[in-house]
């Protein structure tokens, strides 16, 4: 049997699923980055050149920091970049930090599966509710968006880092793909 035969497709299409929400994430990211500089640029030579904001900036930019603030938390779950409180474990031997990591992990991806289901059931409420945001008129539950889907995918990041830890014999992993000795560096565009 060959290394990928132990749940060979459903692997694989985990690895195709995961590098597309990285590359959707990147995107988004950069995206949001972006458009608030130029929003917030705009905005400032708008009210220097014609004494009056543009009605709509501030409230683009609140949107777009929840944005990045909950996708950026599923990126850096998938690059092992999250906070992490290291003192117990950096003294367990590595067999019982796997351990540790993959429990932690785990317990994790429950609390964020959990908040992602109650922003869920919230955004549906808001949606009912047919609530639009003050200046741009857009409905409100569209820009909560990000919340249940940030929150989900960062929980789906921990599931599998824990999975990883579990597997591992060798090796602490503090990311599906992030290994605890690895030089961990933010990842270009």
């Amino acid at each position: 049997m060959d290394s990928m035969s132990e749940g060979g497709i459903v692997l694989r299409g985990a690895r195709r699923v995961d590098r597309a929400l990285a590359r959707l994430e990147k995107i988004l990211l950069a995206g949001a980055v972006i458009l608030m500089a130029v929003n917030t640029i705009g905005n400032v030579v708008v009210r220097l050149g014609f004494s009056s904001s543009l009605f709509f900036a501030e409230e683009l930019n609140q949107f777009l920091i929840v944005l990045v603030t909950f996708v950026g938390t599923s990126a850096a779950a998938r690059q092992g970049r999250h906070i992490r409180m290291s003192a117990l474990t950096d003294m367990l031997p590595l067999k019982y930090r796997r351990w540790m990591f993959a429990f932690i992990q785990s317990t994790t991806a429950i609390v964020l599966a959990a908040l992602a289901w109650y922003a869920a059931t919230y955004i549906l409420r808001v949606q009912g509710l047919g609530r639009v945001t003050p200046a741009m008129q857009v409905p409100m539950w569209i820009t909560l968006v990000w919340l249940p889907l940030g929150l989900g995918i960062a929980a789906l990041q921990f599931v599998l880092a824990s999975a990883a830890n579990l597997r591992s014999k060798d090796d602490a992993y503090l990311a599906a793909n992030v290994r605890e000795q690895d030089d961990v560096d933010m990842p270009t565009v």
